[in-house]
């Protein structure tokens, strides 16, 4: 059995909890969890823990949720008389000050969901599939002082599916990201595993999402738009206008139709819906709407849609 270590483990998402739930399982020593304060969520605005804490406290394991941690004394107090071997950090949610790197032999190390140095960023699962990657992975790290871009220590790959959702692809990122960790600090601790600089050259970003994000540009290719429907989920998703209210689209598929429709305009054939987006050569020239959502109302079929509000040809969408 490798040799167990004495960890602190910062954490706050879903994303980060096969993690924590595997170095315990390895018998590694979890001193102390961290994560970000309880916070109110909800029409109810309950006070609601994190994934991580919920995670945490179920293992039985100290959580501690400072509210700052650059000048934070007494926080810094703690984590010195641990004297961690390594912080193992997923999601945290905070830039990670300079005392707390330098403390841990073995470094802090970051599991991050994506092939570094591509798709640096809060946002990494949803901008790899709204761009339209075929393939993405997780990445360990050392962390330094900037953002994502410490030394690269191990890397798994993984494609993504056309049905793919940051929902879906989100839970297997996060269990092979799990395993990696594991293989990461067992490497460190053999001397086995050599970090590798970065290829700054080569980064790219995914920043956070922002509501203005899933706003539908119908000047985007069927293609375009259909991969920022999957990676957008659950927010902001994918919306535009129609006569005047907010209509959420729920599921699409690029579609390849006779008539030549203009950006934005609908087509109503049947029981079913398409909207007009740019030409594209590989996916098709319109949007089929197979589901959707108005402002105020349930999620409804493309037939529900046109039964209820009779859209006809030519009207149009974002409008």
């Amino acid at each position: 059995m490798p040799t167990p270590l004495n960890l602190v483990f910062c954490g706050t998402p879903r994303f980060a909890v096969p993690t924590l739930e595997k170095l315990v399982q390895a018998g590694h020593s979890l001193q102390l969890v961290v994560t970000q304060p309880d916070r109110a969520q909800g029409r109810g605005m309950k006070v609601a823990f994190s994934p991580v804490k919920e995670a945490a406290t179920r293992l039985g394991i100290e959580v501690a949720q400072p509210a700052t941690i650059k000048s934070n004394t007494e926080f810094r107090n703690r984590l010195e008389a641990i004297a961690p071997d390594a912080i193992i950090v997923v999601g945290y949610g905070r830039i990670i000050p300079q005392w707390m790197i330098d403390l841990p032999r073995l470094g802090n190390l970051n599991l991050h969901a994506s092939l570094l140095p591509k798709y640096r960023g809060a946002a990494p699962i949803q901008w790899a599939i709204a761009n339209g990657e075929l393939t993405t992975g997780v990445t360990t790290m050392r962390i330094d002082s900037g953002l994502d871009t410490g030394d690269i220590l191990l890397q798994s790959e993984i494609p993504i599916a056309i049905e793919d959702t940051s929902e879906t692809l989100g839970p297997k990122l996060a269990s092979i990201g799990a395993e990696l960790m594991l293989g990461t600090l067992r490497g460190l601790n053999s001397g086995t595993i050599h970090s590798i600089p970065q290829d700054n050259s080569q980064a790219t970003l995914a920043p956070i999402l922002k509501k203005e994000d899933g706003r539908m540009d119908f000047a985007r290719t069927a293609q375009e738009l259909f991969n920022r429907l999957r990676g957008f989920q659950p927010w902001p998703g994918a919306f535009t206008t129609f006569r005047g209210k907010t209509l959420r689209v729920l599921r699409s598929q690029p579609a390849l139709i006779p008539v030549s429709l203009t950006p934005g305009e609908i087509a109503v054939e049947g029981s079913r819906v398409f909207v007009g987006c740019s030409k594209s050569t590989d996916a098709g020239n319109a949007l089929e709407l197979s589901q959707v959502q108005v402002e105020g109302k349930r999620p409804m079929t493309a037939q529900e849609f046109i039964n209820g509000y009779r859209p006809k040809s030519g009207d149009r969408l974002g409008h």
